[in-house]
């Protein structure tokens, strides 16, 4: 939930669409508080003290590599994972760090956790946020500042409403997800962060500093800010003022990687029995390009366990590491928030804050227990087959192992069925296309919210799945809070200004919000598309098939030349439908490779846009041909009747194709 890039969506949404045209030719009170100043944080919310149980083992080494070497050699197996690296701090010091599988799985190479490179991903945008901070400290920027006062180029206040730091910072700059150019093919794709932002400007379609929706073309542009401000390039900033006074040698956002590092840099794998994949280039750097160790990982998280501290160096003063630590307003108070940069991951009586990030073959989790000065860092350089992420498996039985509490007994809400009916439904996700050409991808990734009338719980459909690959199911424990029956996760229900239910999750950088316009919703939808292209697919089925027929019984095709020459042209349109669709699967299909289309690919797109408006031109056909055919009397009523429902078969598919923007040619996606 947490990825640099929506692979997972982006998967999601091509299968849905493949499967439903093959299906058709086969037959809270209120929001976020905009008025609570922005520039002051919010303390944690109160919890009740929770005391570690008595059979919770002391997190020492030797118990803890015991603990995983038992458990990682396992997951590595069982999900087809290449190697992964686990490194633990205490107290400002290296508790346990230790390799499991391979960096290199064909040739054997061990992971090493001093040496071995990772990509780490997202987890990349700390040291994005703490270069801000250090700007902070010094007074040379503002949090809450209008961005455009620090760039060369103009971020729209589209909802009279100017962009601030404190909003990049928390996910709330109000943007719409973008993909174009995340990644590219090559080293020869990449762009200065200063050509590609202003190119790349996605809408705002949230007045800023109020939903969060996780951005990485945002976090860009701090790094740009910070690079204009420093007068630095932002590799050179980082290093100069992280990673050298960190002592974190194995550590470097440049691509390429550096002659002396290329040799450590872990192969990344889909499947570690499918084959090696090629190093990964980033275009949004700072949101996602870090190689590190697992060492020097640990350097960087010591530092900000002890507020800014690393040894004898400073890379914070201890007020601004707090305040950068500290819980941002906007978000229920029973429910994880933004920090700044940060976000909350707090469970089992303890506040953590982290970040999470993938690349497309690594995936990787950083957790701080702040009051307990523990830190908590792993990487996998596979995808894996798993349904359930490994990495948060694992922290889940470390947290039970370490930091235990006794079993809850909460008492069954007499208002649980009537709220579980209450916020059923379909939710759309706050980080999403909305305005551009893959805005389809967020009715194909629409989640269900489903009221389980045996037992008064809901479940979210396709999210939040057991070990046993279930859905999760939660129950009411108060006035629209739900936790998992087996587990720790919580939903918080809360309307917004117009009445509509917002769905907060323990990922505070985005949310669910109802989907109230019967246009948008995924079943009516489907209903759409698998009529249309049905009734397409059957128009082609049927018409040699037809020919077969009438050649056998001798039956000549009695119509006019006018009609024979309208009936020429519907299965034209009908052709033209299933090239774009085609077309379409391919584009689709593209995306999910590393780089994607990318800019070099928009002529593919463009092309494919212009066969779309052909088959508007093809409903317009469409009509003529039924209306001519119920003014033709040698026509059979039938073949009258199917006329007028491939008139609104073609009229459906194209306003499904205008109404999710696939035509629309601004390609900022």
């Amino acid at each position: 939930m947490f990825t640099l890039k929506s692979s997972s969506v982006l998967r999601t949404g091509i299968a849905l669409l493949l499967a439903s045209c093959v299906c058709a030719s086969l037959a809270l009170g209120h929001g976020p508080d905009s008025k609570v100043p922005a520039t002051k944080s919010q303390p944690a919310p109160k919890t009740a003290e929770k005391k570690v149980t008595p059979s919770s083992p002391e997190l020492t080494a030797t118990d803890l590599e015991a603990f995983l070497d038992g458990l990682m050699p396992v997951q590595l197996e069982h999900a087809d994972i290449a190697g992964a690296v686990v490194a633990v701090v205490k107290d400002g010091k290296l508790l346990f760090a230790k390799g499991y599988g391979y960096s290199d799985y064909d040739k054997r190479v061990p992971v090493s956790p001093e040496n071995t490179l990772f990509r780490p991903g997202s987890i990349s945008k700390l040291f994005t946020w703490t270069s801000v901070m250090q700007l902070v400290e010094q007074g040379k920027l503002d949090l809450d500042r209008d961005v455009n006062t620090y760039i060369d180029f103009k971020v729209p206040a589209t909802f009279g409403k100017p962009t601030t730091l404190r909003d990049i910072m928390t996910h709330r700059p109000g943007l719409e997800e973008t993909i174009k150019d995340l990644f590219v093919g090559s080293e020869k794709d990449m762009r200065p962060i200063a050509q590609y932002l202003p190119a790349h400007l996605p809408h705002q379609i949230y007045p800023p500093g109020t939903i969060p929706a996780y951005s990485n073309y945002a976090t860009t542009l701090a790094a740009y800010i910070v690079q204009r401000v420093s007068g630095e390039q932002f590799d050179d900033y980082v290093e100069a003022h992280v990673f050298k006074p960190l002592d974190m040698a194995h550590a470097t956002f440049r691509q390429p990687l550096p002659d002396p590092l290329k040799p450590l840099m872990s192969t990344g794998y889909q499947l570690a029995s499918g084959g090696a994949k090629t190093f990964e280039f980033v275009q949004v750097a700072p949101a996602g390009s870090l190689s590190a160790s697992a060492e020097s990982m640990t350097h960087f998280m010591i530092a900000h366990l002890q507020n800014g501290r690393y040894g004898s160096v400073q890379i914070l003063k201890p007020e601004t590491a707090v305040q950068m630590h500290q819980r941002q307003q906007g978000w229920p108070g029973s429910m994880n928030a933004m920090a700044l940069g940060f976000y909350e991951e707090s469970r089992n009586g303890r506040r953590i804050i982290g970040h999470g990030g993938d690349t497309e073959w690594f995936h990787s989790d950083l957790h701080l227990l702040l009051d307990d000065n523990v830190g908590f860092f792993v990487s996998y350089n596979s995808a894996g087959k798993d349904e359930v992420s490994p990495r948060g498996v694992l922290f889940d039985k470390f947290m039970d192992r370490y930091f235990a509490v006794p079993a809850r007994n909460e008492p069954v809400l007499s208002t649980a069925a009537q709220d579980a009916r209450s916020v059923a439904g379909p939710y759309e996700i706050s980080r999403r296309f909305q305005t551009n050409v893959l805005s389809v991808l967020t009715v194909l990734g629409e989640a269900k919210v489903v009221a389980d009338p045996k037992d008064n719980t809901i479940y979210i459909d396709q999210f939040f799945k057991d070990l046993n690959g279930q859905p999760k199911h939660f129950r009411e424990v108060s006035p629209m809070l739900f936790r998992a029956v087996n587990g720790t996760e919580k939903l918080n229900f809360v309307k917004d200004a117009n009445g509509h239910w917002l769905l907060y999750l323990d990922y505070p950088f985005m949310l669910f919000q109802q989907v109230d316009r019967t246009l948008d919703r995924k079943i009516f939808n489907y209903v759409v598309i698998g009529f249309s292209v049905g009734v397409i697919a059957l128009t082609l089925l049927f018409w040699p098939v037809a020919a077969i027929l009438r050649k056998h019984y001798a039956k000549p095709l009695t119509l006019s030349q006018s009609a024979r020459r309208a009936r020429t042209l519907v299965h034209v349109v009908c052709f033209t439908v299933v090239v774009f669709l085609i077309g379409l699967a391919f584009l689709l299909n593209d995306l999910e490779k590393p780089g994607g289309l990318g800019s070099a690919g928009d002529y593919k797109i463009h092309l494919l846009q212009f066969i779309g408006l052909l088959t508007g031109i093809g409903a317009l056909i469409a009509i003529y041909s039924a209306a001519k055919s119920w003014g033709d009397p040698q026509q059979w009523r039938w073949y009258k009747i199917w006329n007028v429902l491939l008139a609104a078969a073609c009229i459906g598919f194209f306003w499904f194709i205008y109404h999710w923007h696939l035509l629309n040619f601004n390609l900022n996606y």
